[in-house]
């Protein structure tokens, strides 16, 4: 597959995915989808690889969805189905959690909607001190993706994860450590090197344990995680994405303007 808008790469065991795709900030579109799909199966296939490390550049790890290409859709008076991609997304997040390697999420800046959501999957995810997680979905009128509601229940409770998803607050990395989504949080300066020792000192670890940790862990977390992408996810954005409230989030968005909901 040629990959036009992330680089991958193995070394020393390691394979290392950068998304990078500065025009829109790493969005995950169907196109972005498509690559870091081939990468997550790519890693797992691949006997040399060890250990995967994921991450964007340093204005941001990702924006989450291409609210751009939204808008220009809904100004020419077509209507937006997200199926294909909360399907392809969903497929990445549940492989990243079966996979039989490590994932570590390098976070960067901004990690917003999806991005949020892909930076969480990981099993440990490390900060630079300017990173943020937005839950960004509700300020456009639609629900989390990419298993994110599932993931920050999982991780944080029903009530903790009800306020991120509903305010749609930036969440800054210190506060993220504190309530345990991040590993460990560096200056700006030092996240890939950070990175890169946690990556090296799990390439040198007991390979055989690590895949069954993560087995085990799936078992007991996550045996349902697929159940709720297909029959929970897919179906509420679907009617989100439907609505007049999301055309509304969008056109605000793009237009710089606070959005007039009217719940329909």
């Amino acid at each position: 597959m040629e990959l036009q808008k992330l680089h991958y790469e193995v070394v020393n065991g390691i394979a290392v995915v950068t998304m990078d795709y500065s025009k829109n900030l790493n969005a995950i579109d169907e196109q972005m989808a498509d690559e870091l799909m081939y990468a997550v199966e790519t890693a797992e296939n691949d006997s040399n690889v060890k250990v995967v490390v994921i991450k964007g550049s340093t204005k941001a790890f990702s924006a989450g969805g291409d609210i751009g290409y939204f808008y220009q859709l809904i100004k020419a008076g077509g209507k937006v189905n997200m199926d294909g991609i909360i399907g392809k997304v969903g497929k990445i997040t549940n492989g990243i959690k079966k996979m039989s390697k490590l994932v570590i999420s390098s976070v960067s800046g901004s990690a917003a909607g999806a991005g949020v959501s892909l930076a969480l999957t990981a099993d440990f995810v490390i900060c630079a001190e300017n990173a943020k997680f937005i839950m960004a979905f509700v300020n456009l009128g639609l629900v989390p993706d990419t298993g994110g509601t599932y993931l920050l229940v999982k991780q944080l409770g029903e009530k903790r994860a009800m306020e991120l998803c509903a305010t749609g607050r930036p969440l800054p990395a210190m506060e993220a450590k504190e309530l345990g989504l991040v590993h460990k949080v560096v200056a700006n300066e030092e996240l890939d090197t950070a990175t890169m020792k946690l990556a090296e000192k799990f390439a040198n670890g007991p390979l055989i344990s690590y895949k069954n940790i993560k087995r085990q862990i799936y078992a007991a977390g996550f045996e349902d995680y697929k159940h709720y992408l297909d029959d929970c996810e897919i179906p509420t954005q679907r009617e989100c994405a439907a609505s007049a409230d999301f055309c509304e989030g969008v056109k605000a968005f793009m237009e710089k303007r606070k959005a007039a909901f009217e719940g329909k």
